[in-house]
Protein backbone atom coordinates (compact mmCIF):
# COMPACT_ATOMS: atom_id res chain seq x y z
CA UNK A 1 0.00 0.00 0.00
CA UNK A 2 1.36 3.49 -0.73
CA UNK A 3 2.22 5.24 2.50
CA UNK A 4 3.46 8.82 1.41
CA UNK A 5 2.28 11.37 3.60
CA UNK A 6 -0.23 12.82 1.29
CA UNK A 7 -2.29 10.04 0.39
CA UNK A 8 -2.47 9.34 4.39
CA UNK A 9 -3.69 12.67 4.85
CA UNK A 10 -6.54 11.93 2.10
CA UNK A 11 -7.35 8.78 3.32
CA UNK A 12 -7.70 9.71 6.74
CA UNK A 13 -9.83 13.10 5.81
CA UNK A 14 -12.27 10.92 4.17
CA UNK A 15 -11.98 8.39 7.32
CA UNK A 16 -12.94 11.43 9.85
CA UNK A 17 -15.40 13.11 6.96
CA UNK A 18 -17.37 9.68 6.89
CA UNK A 19 -17.80 9.66 10.77
CA UNK A 20 -18.76 12.79 10.81
CA UNK A 21 -21.62 11.76 8.26
CA UNK A 22 -22.60 9.17 10.85
CA UNK A 23 -22.86 11.79 13.59
CA UNK A 24 -24.86 14.12 11.51
CA UNK A 25 -27.50 11.62 11.62
CA UNK A 26 -27.48 12.33 15.37
CA UNK A 27 -27.50 15.78 14.60
CA UNK A 28 -24.25 16.48 16.50
CA UNK A 29 -21.95 17.77 14.03
CA UNK A 30 -21.13 21.53 12.98
CA UNK A 31 -21.33 23.45 9.65
CA UNK A 32 -17.75 22.60 9.71
CA UNK A 33 -18.27 19.16 8.97
CA UNK A 34 -21.39 19.31 6.56
CA UNK A 35 -18.96 21.05 3.96
CA UNK A 36 -16.81 18.59 4.27
CA UNK A 37 -19.38 16.08 3.72
CA UNK A 38 -20.62 18.03 0.57
CA UNK A 39 -17.06 18.65 -0.60
CA UNK A 40 -16.20 14.65 0.13
CA UNK A 41 -19.38 13.46 -1.82
CA UNK A 42 -19.86 16.43 -4.05
CA UNK A 43 -23.48 16.54 -2.65
CA UNK A 44 -26.18 18.92 -0.71
CA UNK A 45 -24.52 18.62 2.97
CA UNK A 46 -27.75 19.27 4.81
CA UNK A 47 -28.94 16.38 6.15
CA UNK A 48 -32.57 15.64 8.55
CA UNK A 49 -32.92 15.50 11.92
CA UNK A 50 -35.18 15.90 14.68
CA UNK A 51 -34.78 19.39 15.52
CA UNK A 52 -32.96 18.69 18.52
CA UNK A 53 -29.42 19.81 16.33
CA UNK A 54 -26.36 20.92 19.47
CA UNK A 55 -23.83 23.13 18.41
CA UNK A 56 -21.98 21.97 21.28
CA UNK A 57 -19.82 19.85 18.68
CA UNK A 58 -17.68 16.61 19.54
CA UNK A 59 -15.70 15.71 22.57
CA UNK A 60 -12.34 17.56 22.29
CA UNK A 61 -10.84 14.39 22.49
CA UNK A 62 -13.11 12.48 19.85
CA UNK A 63 -10.81 13.32 16.77
CA UNK A 64 -7.72 13.23 18.30
CA UNK A 65 -7.98 9.66 20.00
CA UNK A 66 -9.03 8.81 16.15
CA UNK A 67 -6.06 10.32 15.03
CA UNK A 68 -3.60 8.61 17.13
CA UNK A 69 -4.60 5.15 16.76
CA UNK A 70 -4.59 6.01 13.53
CA UNK A 71 -0.78 6.73 13.64
CA UNK A 72 0.27 3.80 15.53
CA UNK A 73 -1.77 1.33 13.15
CA UNK A 74 -0.35 3.43 10.14
CA UNK A 75 3.25 3.91 11.78
CA UNK A 76 3.87 0.20 13.54
CA UNK A 77 1.09 -2.14 12.42
CA UNK A 78 2.66 -5.57 10.06
CA UNK A 79 -0.57 -5.34 8.27
CA UNK A 80 -1.43 -2.93 5.79
CA UNK A 81 -4.47 -1.05 6.64
CA UNK A 82 -7.71 -1.62 4.74
CA UNK A 83 -9.14 1.94 5.46
CA UNK A 84 -12.95 0.93 4.05
CA UNK A 85 -12.74 -1.81 6.18
CA UNK A 86 -11.65 0.41 9.53
CA UNK A 87 -14.54 2.79 8.43
CA UNK A 88 -17.31 0.41 8.33
CA UNK A 89 -15.50 -0.83 11.74
CA UNK A 90 -15.87 2.39 13.42
CA UNK A 91 -18.87 3.14 12.42
CA UNK A 92 -20.75 0.15 13.62
CA UNK A 93 -18.87 0.33 16.22
CA UNK A 94 -20.53 3.89 17.00
CA UNK A 95 -23.84 2.42 17.07
CA UNK A 96 -23.06 -0.36 19.02
CA UNK A 97 -21.58 2.24 21.73
CA UNK A 98 -24.71 4.52 21.61
CA UNK A 99 -26.30 2.26 24.14
CA UNK A 100 -29.55 2.10 21.65
CA UNK A 101 -29.99 -1.80 21.32
CA UNK A 102 -31.96 -1.70 18.33
CA UNK A 103 -29.24 0.46 16.62
CA UNK A 104 -27.02 -0.42 13.29
CA UNK A 105 -25.21 0.86 10.89
CA UNK A 106 -25.13 -1.09 7.39
CA UNK A 107 -22.96 -1.09 4.37
CA UNK A 108 -23.99 0.08 1.25
CA UNK A 109 -24.45 -3.42 0.41
CA UNK A 110 -25.74 -4.46 3.45
CA UNK A 111 -28.11 -0.83 3.26
CA UNK A 112 -29.57 -2.11 0.11
CA UNK A 113 -30.56 -5.71 0.73
CA UNK A 114 -32.19 -4.43 3.91
CA UNK A 115 -34.34 -1.96 2.40
CA UNK A 116 -35.34 -4.56 -0.11
CA UNK A 117 -36.36 -7.20 2.24
CA UNK A 118 -38.69 -4.14 3.77
CA UNK A 119 -40.71 -3.99 0.65
CA UNK A 120 -41.21 -7.54 0.95
CA UNK A 121 -38.96 -7.95 -1.86
CA UNK A 122 -36.23 -10.91 -2.13
CA UNK A 123 -33.77 -12.16 -4.57
CA UNK A 124 -33.55 -16.02 -4.67
CA UNK A 125 -35.85 -19.14 -5.57
CA UNK A 126 -39.30 -18.28 -3.31
CA UNK A 127 -39.37 -21.07 -0.65
CA UNK A 128 -40.00 -20.87 2.96
CA UNK A 129 -37.82 -23.76 4.77
CA UNK A 130 -37.13 -25.26 8.33
CA UNK A 131 -34.59 -27.98 9.91
CA UNK A 132 -36.24 -30.94 10.00
CA UNK A 133 -34.60 -32.47 12.97
CA UNK A 134 -35.85 -35.99 12.48
CA UNK A 135 -33.83 -36.47 9.31
CA UNK A 136 -31.43 -33.46 9.62
CA UNK A 137 -31.79 -31.84 6.48
CA UNK A 138 -33.85 -29.00 4.84
CA UNK A 139 -37.69 -29.58 5.04
CA UNK A 140 -39.45 -26.49 2.15
CA UNK A 141 -42.63 -25.78 4.24
CA UNK A 142 -44.07 -23.35 1.69
CA UNK A 143 -43.38 -22.32 -1.80
CA UNK A 144 -44.35 -18.31 -2.73
CA UNK A 145 -46.34 -17.31 -5.57
CA UNK A 146 -44.90 -16.99 -9.25
CA UNK A 147 -41.78 -17.75 -7.84
CA UNK A 148 -38.95 -19.52 -9.85
CA UNK A 149 -39.00 -22.42 -7.38
CA UNK A 150 -43.28 -22.70 -8.15
CA UNK A 151 -42.16 -22.81 -11.96
CA UNK A 152 -39.68 -25.30 -11.19
CA UNK A 153 -42.03 -27.99 -9.38
CA UNK A 154 -40.76 -27.49 -6.12
CA UNK A 155 -43.76 -28.65 -3.56
CA UNK A 156 -43.78 -28.21 0.28
CA UNK A 157 -42.90 -31.21 2.07
CA UNK A 158 -39.65 -31.67 0.26
CA UNK A 159 -36.62 -32.24 1.68
CA UNK A 160 -33.56 -30.65 0.70
CA UNK A 161 -30.72 -33.62 0.87
CA UNK A 162 -27.79 -31.63 -0.95
CA UNK A 163 -26.88 -28.76 -1.47
CA UNK A 164 -25.47 -28.84 -5.33
CA UNK A 165 -25.94 -31.76 -8.12
CA UNK A 166 -23.01 -33.88 -9.40
CA UNK A 167 -20.06 -33.49 -8.60
CA UNK A 168 -21.19 -30.42 -6.23
CA UNK A 169 -23.50 -31.92 -4.39
CA UNK A 170 -22.96 -31.39 -0.47
CA UNK A 171 -24.68 -33.04 2.02
CA UNK A 172 -27.10 -30.92 4.32
CA UNK A 173 -26.82 -32.94 7.83
CA UNK A 174 -22.65 -32.83 6.83
CA UNK A 175 -22.64 -29.19 5.87
CA UNK A 176 -25.57 -27.88 9.13
CA UNK A 177 -28.39 -26.05 8.49
CA UNK A 178 -27.27 -22.54 8.13
CA UNK A 179 -24.39 -22.83 5.86
CA UNK A 180 -26.64 -24.74 4.02
CA UNK A 181 -29.30 -22.51 3.72
CA UNK A 182 -26.51 -19.90 3.26
CA UNK A 183 -25.28 -21.84 0.27
CA UNK A 184 -29.16 -21.98 -1.33
CA UNK A 185 -28.84 -18.34 -1.07
CA UNK A 186 -27.78 -16.27 -3.95
CA UNK A 187 -28.22 -13.19 -6.47
CA UNK A 188 -31.14 -12.95 -8.74
CA UNK A 189 -29.75 -14.40 -12.29
CA UNK A 190 -27.41 -17.07 -10.69
CA UNK A 191 -28.44 -20.81 -10.25
CA UNK A 192 -29.52 -22.48 -7.41
CA UNK A 193 -28.83 -26.32 -7.62
CA UNK A 194 -30.21 -29.04 -4.98
CA UNK A 195 -31.46 -32.63 -4.90
CA UNK A 196 -34.98 -33.02 -3.22
CA UNK A 197 -36.48 -36.06 -1.54
CA UNK A 198 -40.43 -36.68 -1.88
CA UNK A 199 -42.79 -39.67 -1.84
CA UNK A 200 -43.71 -42.31 -0.19
CA UNK A 201 -40.84 -42.94 2.67
CA UNK A 202 -39.19 -40.08 0.57
CA UNK A 203 -37.77 -42.56 -1.36
CA UNK A 204 -38.18 -40.49 -4.86
CA UNK A 205 -35.06 -37.95 -5.47
CA UNK A 206 -35.39 -34.80 -7.39
CA UNK A 207 -32.83 -32.88 -9.24
CA UNK A 208 -33.23 -28.88 -9.28
CA UNK A 209 -31.46 -26.18 -11.65
CA UNK A 210 -33.59 -23.48 -10.93
CA UNK A 211 -32.22 -19.35 -11.66
CA UNK A 212 -33.03 -17.45 -9.02
CA UNK A 213 -34.80 -14.12 -9.55
CA UNK A 214 -36.62 -11.34 -7.76
CA UNK A 215 -39.40 -12.98 -5.23
CA UNK A 216 -41.86 -11.13 -3.45
CA UNK A 217 -41.46 -12.30 -0.30
CA UNK A 218 -44.66 -14.16 1.25
CA UNK A 219 -45.58 -12.94 4.52
CA UNK A 220 -48.94 -14.09 5.52
CA UNK A 221 -50.35 -17.67 5.03
CA UNK A 222 -53.90 -18.75 5.60
CA UNK A 223 -56.47 -21.58 5.74
CA UNK A 224 -59.83 -22.95 6.65
CA UNK A 225 -60.22 -24.50 10.35
CA UNK A 226 -60.92 -28.09 9.06
CA UNK A 227 -63.83 -28.97 12.00
CA UNK A 228 -65.28 -25.66 11.62
CA UNK A 229 -64.92 -24.05 7.59
CA UNK A 230 -66.62 -21.05 9.54
CA UNK A 231 -63.32 -20.72 10.91
CA UNK A 232 -60.09 -18.86 9.26
CA UNK A 233 -57.14 -18.57 10.38
CA UNK A 234 -54.25 -16.37 9.15
CA UNK A 235 -50.73 -16.45 10.21
CA UNK A 236 -48.68 -13.13 10.06
CA UNK A 237 -45.07 -14.21 9.78
CA UNK A 238 -43.90 -10.28 9.66
CA UNK A 239 -45.10 -6.80 8.10
CA UNK A 240 -43.57 -5.00 5.70
CA UNK A 241 -44.73 -3.56 2.51
CA UNK A 242 -46.45 -6.75 0.66
CA UNK A 243 -48.39 -7.85 4.44
CA UNK A 244 -51.27 -5.23 3.60
CA UNK A 245 -52.11 -7.12 0.25
CA UNK A 246 -51.42 -10.46 1.40
CA UNK A 247 -53.55 -10.08 4.26
CA UNK A 248 -56.73 -8.70 2.54
CA UNK A 249 -55.96 -11.24 -0.20
CA UNK A 250 -56.49 -13.97 2.88
CA UNK A 251 -59.45 -12.38 4.04
CA UNK A 252 -61.00 -11.97 0.60
CA UNK A 253 -60.54 -16.05 -0.13
CA UNK A 254 -61.71 -17.25 3.44
CA UNK A 255 -64.89 -15.30 3.40
CA UNK A 256 -65.51 -16.13 -0.03
CA UNK A 257 -64.77 -19.91 1.33
CA UNK A 258 -67.56 -18.99 3.84
CA UNK A 259 -65.20 -18.06 6.70
CA UNK A 260 -66.88 -15.62 9.70
CA UNK A 261 -64.51 -16.33 12.39
CA UNK A 262 -60.88 -15.42 12.37
CA UNK A 263 -57.82 -16.20 14.17
CA UNK A 264 -55.12 -14.01 13.86
CA UNK A 265 -51.83 -15.73 14.32
CA UNK A 266 -48.90 -13.40 15.10
CA UNK A 267 -46.90 -15.83 17.08
CA UNK A 268 -43.06 -15.28 16.36
CA UNK A 269 -43.85 -12.14 14.46
CA UNK A 270 -41.12 -9.85 14.82
CA UNK A 271 -42.87 -6.73 13.65
CA UNK A 272 -41.54 -4.45 10.71
CA UNK A 273 -42.96 -2.11 9.10
CA UNK A 274 -45.25 1.17 10.25
CA UNK A 275 -47.03 1.82 7.27
CA UNK A 276 -47.91 -1.61 7.01
CA UNK A 277 -48.98 -2.50 10.29
CA UNK A 278 -51.49 1.03 10.16
CA UNK A 279 -53.32 0.12 6.88
CA UNK A 280 -53.96 -3.37 8.35
CA UNK A 281 -55.59 -1.85 11.77
CA UNK A 282 -56.80 1.14 9.41
CA UNK A 283 -59.00 -1.87 8.39
CA UNK A 284 -59.72 -3.75 11.31
CA UNK A 285 -60.30 -0.42 13.98
CA UNK A 286 -63.50 1.60 13.98
CA UNK A 287 -62.42 5.66 13.92
CA UNK A 288 -59.83 6.99 15.96
CA UNK A 289 -56.14 6.78 17.06
CA UNK A 290 -54.06 3.26 15.60
CA UNK A 291 -51.32 4.28 17.58
CA UNK A 292 -49.48 7.15 19.75
CA UNK A 293 -45.78 8.05 19.50
CA UNK A 294 -43.36 10.12 21.65
CA UNK A 295 -40.18 11.59 20.83
CA UNK A 296 -37.74 12.13 23.52
CA UNK A 297 -38.83 15.58 23.86
CA UNK A 298 -42.11 14.29 25.13
CA UNK A 299 -43.68 15.70 22.23
CA UNK A 300 -46.62 13.52 21.18
CA UNK A 301 -48.10 12.71 17.90
CA UNK A 302 -50.74 9.77 16.44
CA UNK A 303 -51.89 7.82 13.70
CA UNK A 304 -55.87 7.07 13.53
CA UNK A 305 -57.93 4.99 11.56
CA UNK A 306 -60.73 6.02 8.88
CA UNK A 307 -64.50 5.15 10.15
CA UNK A 308 -64.82 2.07 8.04
CA UNK A 309 -65.09 -1.39 10.47
CA UNK A 310 -63.89 -4.97 10.00
CA UNK A 311 -66.82 -6.25 12.17
CA UNK A 312 -66.65 -10.29 12.37
CA UNK A 313 -65.28 -12.07 15.72
CA UNK A 314 -61.54 -12.22 15.92
CA UNK A 315 -58.75 -13.80 17.94
CA UNK A 316 -55.57 -13.11 18.10
CA UNK A 317 -52.32 -15.91 18.77
CA UNK A 318 -49.01 -13.94 20.24
CA UNK A 319 -46.11 -15.60 22.52
CA UNK A 320 -42.73 -14.14 23.87
CA UNK A 321 -41.32 -13.90 20.43
CA UNK A 322 -44.62 -11.67 19.29
CA UNK A 323 -42.65 -8.57 19.09
CA UNK A 324 -42.54 -4.90 18.35
CA UNK A 325 -45.23 -4.17 15.25
CA UNK A 326 -47.01 -7.81 16.37
CA UNK A 327 -47.25 -6.27 19.61
CA UNK A 328 -49.25 -2.62 18.27
CA UNK A 329 -51.62 -5.18 16.34
CA UNK A 330 -52.45 -7.34 19.32
CA UNK A 331 -52.66 -4.56 21.41
CA UNK A 332 -55.01 -1.63 19.11
CA UNK A 333 -57.53 -4.79 18.81
CA UNK A 334 -57.57 -5.20 22.23
CA UNK A 335 -58.44 -1.95 23.22
CA UNK A 336 -61.11 -1.81 21.36
CA UNK A 337 -61.96 -4.63 22.44
CA UNK A 338 -62.45 -6.21 18.55
CA UNK A 339 -60.71 -9.17 19.73
CA UNK A 340 -59.35 -11.78 22.59
CA UNK A 341 -55.84 -12.29 22.97
CA UNK A 342 -54.77 -16.14 23.71
CA UNK A 343 -51.65 -17.45 24.55
CA UNK A 344 -48.32 -15.96 26.17
CA UNK A 345 -46.88 -12.59 27.46
CA UNK A 346 -45.39 -10.68 24.73
CA UNK A 347 -41.95 -10.00 23.84
CA UNK A 348 -42.19 -5.93 24.51
CA UNK A 349 -40.78 -4.04 22.42
CA UNK A 350 -42.73 -0.60 22.37
CA UNK A 351 -39.73 1.36 20.57
CA UNK A 352 -39.36 3.33 16.87
CA UNK A 353 -36.45 3.24 14.72
CA UNK A 354 -35.98 5.52 11.85
CA UNK A 355 -34.01 3.96 8.97
CA UNK A 356 -31.52 7.29 7.24
CA UNK A 357 -29.21 6.75 4.15
CA UNK A 358 -25.78 8.72 4.30
CA UNK A 359 -24.11 9.94 0.71
CA UNK A 360 -22.25 6.41 -0.16
CA UNK A 361 -25.66 4.42 -0.49
CA UNK A 362 -24.46 2.94 3.33
CA UNK A 363 -27.37 3.97 6.13
CA UNK A 364 -28.27 3.77 9.62
CA UNK A 365 -31.05 2.82 11.69
CA UNK A 366 -31.58 4.13 14.90
CA UNK A 367 -34.16 4.62 17.91
CA UNK A 368 -36.09 7.43 17.48
CA UNK A 369 -39.46 8.29 19.36
CA UNK A 370 -41.51 5.25 22.00
CA UNK A 371 -44.76 4.18 20.63
CA UNK A 372 -47.73 3.49 22.66
CA UNK A 373 -51.40 1.15 21.68
CA UNK A 374 -54.65 3.61 21.41
CA UNK A 375 -55.59 3.88 24.98
CA UNK A 376 -53.79 1.52 27.01
CA UNK A 377 -50.51 2.06 28.88
CA UNK A 378 -46.65 1.31 26.81
CA UNK A 379 -45.63 -2.13 26.84
CA UNK A 380 -41.68 -1.51 26.09
CA UNK A 381 -39.69 -3.63 28.21
CA UNK A 382 -43.21 -5.40 29.89
CA UNK A 383 -44.73 -7.25 27.02
CA UNK A 384 -48.21 -7.63 26.74
CA UNK A 385 -50.62 -10.54 29.23
CA UNK A 386 -52.75 -11.92 26.98
CA UNK A 387 -56.51 -12.02 28.00
CA UNK A 388 -56.24 -15.64 28.11
CA UNK A 389 -53.04 -17.38 28.96
CA UNK A 390 -52.47 -20.98 28.09
CA UNK A 391 -48.82 -22.56 27.11
CA UNK A 392 -48.39 -24.75 24.06
CA UNK A 393 -48.55 -28.99 25.39
CA UNK A 394 -45.75 -30.15 26.41
CA UNK A 395 -45.78 -32.61 23.78
CA UNK A 396 -45.09 -30.26 21.17
CA UNK A 397 -42.70 -27.59 22.89
CA UNK A 398 -40.17 -28.41 21.28
CA UNK A 399 -41.27 -29.11 17.57
CA UNK A 400 -41.41 -26.66 14.66
CA UNK A 401 -44.35 -24.23 14.75
CA UNK A 402 -44.86 -25.14 10.93
CA UNK A 403 -44.76 -28.63 11.58
CA UNK A 404 -47.78 -28.60 14.81
CA UNK A 405 -51.09 -29.62 13.39
CA UNK A 406 -54.37 -27.57 14.38
CA UNK A 407 -55.37 -30.49 16.41
CA UNK A 408 -52.02 -30.68 18.15
CA UNK A 409 -51.76 -26.47 19.14
CA UNK A 410 -53.32 -25.95 22.38
CA UNK A 411 -53.11 -22.30 21.92
CA UNK A 412 -55.05 -22.42 18.73
CA UNK A 413 -57.62 -25.16 20.13
CA UNK A 414 -58.52 -22.69 22.83
CA UNK A 415 -58.77 -19.60 20.03
CA UNK A 416 -61.32 -22.60 18.24
CA UNK A 417 -63.16 -22.63 21.35
CA UNK A 418 -63.56 -19.17 22.37
CA UNK A 419 -65.15 -18.53 18.72
CA UNK A 420 -67.36 -20.97 19.10
CA UNK A 421 -68.48 -21.01 22.49
CA UNK A 422 -68.72 -16.74 22.80
CA UNK A 423 -69.97 -15.74 18.88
Amino acid sequence: MNKKISVTTLVLTVLLSMIAVFMLTYALMTEHYRAKLAEAYGEDSTIQSDGDSSEDGLPENFIEKLKALDTIFRDSSYFDLDYDAILDAVLKGYADGTGDKYAEYYTAEEFAVFMEDSEGEMQGIGINIIYNTEYGVIEVINVMPDSPALKAGVEPGDLILTVGIGDDAQSVEELGYYPAVALLQGKAGTLCEFIAARGKNYSERVEFSIERGYVTEQTVMYHQYEKNPEIGIVKLLEFNGKTPDQFFEALDALSSAGATKFIFDVRYNPGGDLQAICEILDFLLPEGPIIRMRDKDGIETSISSEASEFSAPIAVLCNRSTASAAELFTSALMDYGKAVSIGNLTYGKGSMQTIRQLGDGSGVKLTTKMYFPPFSEGYDGIGITPDIEIDMDEAVAEKNIYKITDEEDTQLQRAVAYLEENQ
